[in-house]
């Protein structure tokens, strides 16, 4: 089909619908834009799995604190649209703030206990802005597939959790992280970077390593694990400053004091005003 750009919410329903009657079906990438290789093989992904790729374009208000970044959070649309194109994707649904929340918007999507960790424990109310917009999203799209990103895992298993107690009958996929030569991974706010930034930026991947390393040598205790993985922070990124480093079980997110089978190490990590995050399963 024509690369197609839809900007109304009943624009982009119709298209769908039409997609959906003609026996085709669409799988859904939800982005903030400011497009990276990290999003780019989603859609890629994405077009294995279904006849039409739907790339969403929109900074979600509702997931921003009052003092996080959502008036400067990088914006390129002119650039996304060439990338998502020269990538295959078919369309690109681009709404505007006021028509995805009007004056008089009142509900929101919860998930609970999987929210209250991590980065739900250092951004209270996040998930819930980004369970509401990733909600309307499927509610508008009707997708059959969604596929997110391993990076942002805890928001991959909350978005999971809520398609499955919701019973939205879509294929749920988690792709592997996508990293940058030196192991950084690609992210949007990685431009906020400053060189000095950016070179101390690889001690969240180091510091996977050392524990990945660790953990295959036979350390079992997760507590000498997270002392050299603050030891590699320390030394290459001697201006970061750790929010968490935790050890979680994939799907319910409770901590592990051992290293068990289908374990997360994630970890977050601020330089200067710039808050990263990572993750590895182990």
């Amino acid at each position: 089909m024509n690369f197609t750009i839809t900007r109304t919410i009943k624009a982009q329903q119709k298209l769908s619908r039409s997609i959906i009657a003609k026996g085709k079906t669409i799988a859904i990438v939800p982005t903030m834009g400011y497009l990276h290789e990290g999003h780019l093989s989603l859609i890629k992904q994405g077009l294995e799995l279904a006849d039409v790729v739907v790339t969403t374009i929109f900074v979600n208000p509702a997931q921003f604190a009052p003092n996080e970044d959502y008036a400067r959070y990088p914006r390129d649309t002119r650039g996304d649209l060439k990338k998502i194109r020269a990538a295959g994707g078919q369309i690109v649904f681009m709404p505007k703030a006021a028509d995805m929340y009007p004056d008089d918007f009142q509900t929101y999507v919860n998930v609970e206990k999987l929210t209250e960790t991590l980065e739900g424990g250092v951004r209270p109310g996040h998930f819930k802005g980004v369970a509401t917009v990733v909600a309307k999203l499927f509610n508008i799209v009707q997708p059959d597939f969604a596929l997110f990103g391993m990076k942002d895992y805890q928001q991959a298993m909350v978005l999971r959790r809520m398609t499955t107690d919701l019973d939205w009958p879509i294929k749920y996929l988690i792709c592997p992280t996508v990293r940058e030569k030196d192991g950084l991974a690609m992210s949007s706010r990685n431009s906020y970077l400053s060189p000095a930034q950016r070179r101390e930026a690889v001690a969240l991947y180091k510091a996977l390593m050392a524990a990945k390393k660790m953990a295959q040598n036979g350390q079992i205790e997760v507590a000498p694990i997270m002392f050299e993985m603050r030891r590699v922070i320390s030394q290459t990124a001697p201006s970061g400053k750790i929010d968490y480093i935790a050890f979680t079980e994939m799907e319910t997110l409770k901590p592990v004091t051992q290293v068990v089978r289908n374990m997360v190490i994630s970890l977050a990590v601020r330089l200067g005003p710039v808050r990263l995050i990572d993750n590895l399963k182990i």
